[in-house]
């Protein structure tokens, strides 16, 4: 029997793919071989489990595992179906009770869908199911909002309103570099280059990059780390003993907790990111060149974080067309 199911299996290899023929050779021997064990299927919770195992060895942020993971188990929680048997129709039927039962925007269920569109294209990679559901579920159609910047007025009151030199230091870091939040908490007060006014840092997948900053930014920085009394390389810490590395969450609500006191809008480090960005390209740097510097991958995404002065695109136009 065994090597009437290897001629058999053999035989279609020329029209299945190796997904099928694995599928087919397990469907022969559970029916027609009651002496060859098979093995248990995989349960929806091992293949999640596997998934979030192969996107840490890719170094995904352990930010970007949780929002995997939460976002994964919410859906399977939801759904029972078997992964192999969940179709198209299911998975559009989940987003729309999702989008439903949270009532939350566009944009969110279109995150939504590109987490779980990944977990499913993964699962096709490795051969675990033959078609991902989520193929025909294309990006949710949301508005392009155009997101605001902080002004050159807004960041002087910020400056001039720092009550240490720490909070100064980071103000001035996050806007003259453009780094994330996540970058700028790992820096180490070795990481700093004094003289060419440049870091490195480490970005998404550990990728490593070189940024700039300005004169500005190198006295605050110098006179941050010359009043310190601890002996913690990290470059950023805690204003109080025993001085540990500054998390994400303290940079973020020390940063809303000024912003608010001055009553400025949405104030977070994620803003300064886009407008130097903005700021850069408005000067002339070549869109290239700050894609580097912000460290994308992809130059639309760089699009997307600048917008470009109506004004100096209407001088421009006056410039080169008229």
């Amino acid at each position: 029997m065994e090597e009437k199911i290897v001629a058999v299996v053999n035989e279609m290899a020329e029209v299945l793919n190796v997904a099928q023929l694995k599928k087919l050779q397990e469907v022969l021997l559970k029916n027609f071989n009651e002496n060859t064990k098979v093995e248990q299927p995989i349960t929806n919770t091992e293949y999640l489990r596997l998934f979030i195992d192969a996107k840490s060895i890719e170094g995904c942020s352990a930010r970007t595992i949780k929002y995997y993971s939460s976002t994964i188990e919410h859906m399977l929680s939801k759904i029972q179906t078997p992964i192999r048997k969940i179709t198209t129709e299911i998975m559009r039927e989940y987003l729309v009770d999702y989008q439903k039962q949270r009532n939350c925007s566009k944009t969110t269920v279109d995150n939504i869908r590109r987490n779980i569109s990944s977990f499913f294209s993964w699962l096709e990679e490795e051969d675990y199911i033959l078609k991902s559901p989520m193929r025909r579920i294309h990006k949710i159609k949301t508005k392009s909002v155009v997101k605001e910047v902080i002004s050159d007025e807004e960041v002087e009151k910020l400056r001039d309103n720092c009550s240490t030199m720490r909070d100064l230091a980071i103000i001035d870091l996050l806007y003259s570099t453009g780094i994330r939040v996540g970058e700028l908490v790992r820096l180490n007060i070795a990481d700093i280059d004094f003289e060419s006014r440049e870091c490195i840092v480490f970005g998404k997948g550990d990728k490593e990059r070189r940024v700039y900053f300005d004169a500005k930014t190198k006295i605050h920085l110098k006179k941050y780390i010359d009043s310190r009394e601890d002996n913690n390389i990290a470059l950023f810490v805690s204003l109080n003993a025993p001085y540990n590395r500054l998390e994400i969450s303290g940079v973020e609500i020390r940063l809303r907790q000024l912003g608010r006191r001055l009553n400025l809008k949405a104030i977070h480090p994620h803003k300064f990111r886009r407008t130097m960005a903005t700021r850069a390209i408005d000067k002339g740097m070549p869109i290239e060149q700050v894609q580097k510097i912000l460290g994308h991958s992809q130059i639309d995404t760089t699009m997307q974080y600048a917008i470009v002065n109506q004004n100096n695109v209407k001088i421009s136009h006056q410039k080169y067309m008229s």
